[in-house]
């Protein structure tokens, strides 16, 4: 039998497009791409992405075929996905946004180009929890300091004046849903976060109770969480493979919000969810073909400041804009592909 990503051909999703009756919104009107010079470089690495909410990396693959990469690599990455850009081993990825500004902050050579989507990521609180501000002097689960879930959660508490240098005893230790949910019900923690398709679970077993989720909570819903970023030399030396490549990843995004049955099988055969079900649900929770709408520099922004108030970066919002930012690609293609 053929891989799904495989059977994933521009004839499945032409159809998939007309159907609904948008075939422009996914661009599949190659009349740009044809005018284009050719990629310099027919060579793309991206990240094997680990979590449900990167499908669009995955769906992408014929995408970025048709736009004349004829070596498309998904690349693992033991060290953690944060790293795979700075330490050259990928070209391109989508990446949470708040970590990829503090690896910014830390001088890594990366620039965000856009973004993909909002929200994916719940803070989940014991009964005892009935607000964020109600976790000074707790305790929280994270699995590294400086890691994705300890970034992200310093800033929510942050945002209500909790300090989490000060405030918060941090528990630091790898663990899987399972035990975190026995210690949050056993009171020896009192909150973690998680994403899709575990933060699924968490609420279907009606564990605790969801303090913060970046999908429908404000602030939060109101930036990407997900952003695209690239080595920037990768960028600088192949500035037409990077749009034609940001080009894919935004349609396939588009492709994930007009095909979620299609692409919650091939979820399933990535492995990224234990059930179907969680698979199909993730995709229409997450707002993925909404990407028009939001400003990505806007989104670095907001996270760097947050970021500084929780005392997890030095650089100014404006320093991080200039530093590690470069919107050129994702502006012209809201125009090209805004449907």
């Amino acid at each position: 039998m053929k891989n799904l990503a495989d059977q994933w051909d521009r004839r499945m999703l032409l159809r998939g497009a007309v159907l609904a009756g948008t075939a422009g919104l996914v661009g599949l009107r190659p009349d740009r791409a044809l005018a284009e010079p050719p990629p310099e470089i027919t060579r793309l690495r991206l990240l094997e992405v680990p979590i449900i909410c990167g499908v669009p990396q995955f769906v992408a693959l014929e995408l970025l075929k048709s736009e004349g990469f004829t070596d498309v690599q998904y690349v693992p990455h033991p060290t953690g996905w944060n790293d795979a850009i700075p330490a050259g081993a990928v070209d391109i990825s989508m990446l949470f946004g708040p970590p990829t500004v503090v690896q910014i902050d830390a001088g890594a050579p990366l620039v965000v180009l856009g973004g993909s989507h909002i929200g994916c990521v719940e803070l989940f609180g014991s009964t005892r929890i009935r607000t964020t501000r109600d976790l000074k002097g707790k305790t929280i689960a994270v699995s590294e300091l400086r890691g994705d879930e300890h970034i992200f959660v310093s800033m929510f508490i942050a945002h209500v004046g909790v300090d989490p240098q000060r405030d918060i005893n941090w528990l630091v230790r790898p663990l899987d849903v399972d035990v975190r949910q026995q210690l949050l019900v056993e009171r020896k923690v009192d909150a973690f976060m998680h994403g899709p398709p575990f933060s699924l679970e968490l609420r279907e077993r009606k564990v605790g109770h969801v303090l913060v989720n970046t999908t429908t909570d404000r602030p939060w819903s109101q930036y990407f969480c997900c952003v695209i970023a690239g080595h920037k030399d990768f960028v600088r030396r192949h500035p037409v493979a990077t749009k034609r490549a940001v080009r894919a990843l935004l349609k396939a995004a588009d492709v994930c919000a007009l095909e979620p049955e299609r692409v919650a099988r091939l979820i399933m055969e990535r492995h990224l969810a234990p059930r179907y079900e969680y698979a199909l649900q993730t995709l229409r929770e997450i707002p993925y073909g909404r990407w028009r709408q939001y400003d990505g520099e806007d989104a670095l922004r907001f996270y760097a400041l947050r970021l500084h108030e929780a005392g997890l970066i030095k650089s100014s919002p404006q320093q991080i804009l200039a530093q590690g930012t470069d919107w050129r690609f994702f502006n012209e293609l809201k125009k090209e592909l805004k449907g």
